[in-house]
């Protein structure tokens, strides 16, 4: 019997979770149906009941809808509730379920495939939305260091710092003082400025030699920030692919109780991209 899933964004157009959950379904001989459904903002809760009247049993929730979604669950995990943050449901019984894997699913390809050592980073988040306030958790459980958060909109940057409780070790920032922050160990870009490159604005003050800078985009809306990373000479520069490709590992076990294998189509994806790039 076909189980249906779908990825909710605005745009949506552009993802791969279709691609990659066809591909997890496969291994395990597993039939869905998993679509790409664009809801604006205020029209999203009726997008999400259509979605469950005409059979839906599970989601991924993307850009701009993952704060609704918390809202919109009956029940929500304990990493959601830290996030604030939904990108997994789950059809219940008693409504939806919400879970939020973007943490776990940074931690795990930055560990995992790239064996990168977080501890002791001093970190800088720019962003405060939705991602921001999935992967914020994960990377102080994962032992960074201090952790900055930046965002255009004070008050959203204050808000983010005030829910994950440790005011010792997080401080929110605001754009202007970027400046004279100095320099991290690790910087996300968990903002949407690589659409419309002004992360090449950012100054190269906030870089060393160690620094690691990740985009939790991919393919185009990463471009503009890994070209500023590269330009200030951080040592290493990666974008939000594996990020992608582990969140929704997480997404499927939780749907259908057994976790897939992750690197052939990561590998896949990123030859994809990197072609892509170069105009093959």
């Amino acid at each position: 019997m076909t189980q249906h899933f779908a990825v909710f964004g605005f745009p949506v157009a552009h993802s791969l979770s279709p691609r990659i959950h066809g591909a997890f379904a496969k291994q395990h001989g597993i039939m869905i149906d998993y679509s790409a459904i664009e809801a604006a903002p205020d029209n999203f809760a009726y997008a999400l009941d259509n979605f469950y009247a005409l059979g839906g049993r599970g989601a991924n929730i993307t850009l701009p809808h993952k704060q609704a979604a918390f809202v919109h669950c009956e029940n929500t995990s304990a990493r959601a509730q830290r996030a604030g943050a939904v990108n997994t449901l789950i059809r219940t019984a008693t409504g939806w379920d919400g879970d939020n894997t973007d943490g776990p699913g940074l931690i795990h390809d930055l560990t995992e495939r790239h064996r990168i050592d977080l501890r002791g980073r001093r970190t800088l988040l720019l962003g405060a939305g939705g991602a921001a306030r999935g992967v914020a958790p994960a990377l102080l459980d994962a032992g960074i260091g201090e952790l900055f958060v930046v965002n255009r909109t004070a008050g959203k940057a204050d808000t983010l710092a005030d829910a994950v409780g440790q005011p010792g070790r997080v401080h929110p920032r605001y754009w202007e003082d970027l400046k004279d922050l100095g320099s991290f160990d690790f910087i996300i870009n968990a903002t949407s400025a690589g659409r419309s490159a002004s992360s090449t604005a950012l100054p190269f003050s906030l870089v060393s030699k160690r620094t690691l800078a990740v985009d939790l985009s991919y393919s185009e809306a990463a471009i503009a920030f890994m070209a500023w990373a590269k330009a200030a000479n951080a040592e290493t520069v990666l974008d939000g692919l594996g990020m992608l490709v582990e969140q929704a590992a997480i997404s499927f076990s939780i749907w259908h109780g057994v976790r897939p294998e992750t690197d052939a189509i990561y590998a896949e994806l990123r030859k994809q991209i990197v072609s892509l790039h170069n105009g093959d």
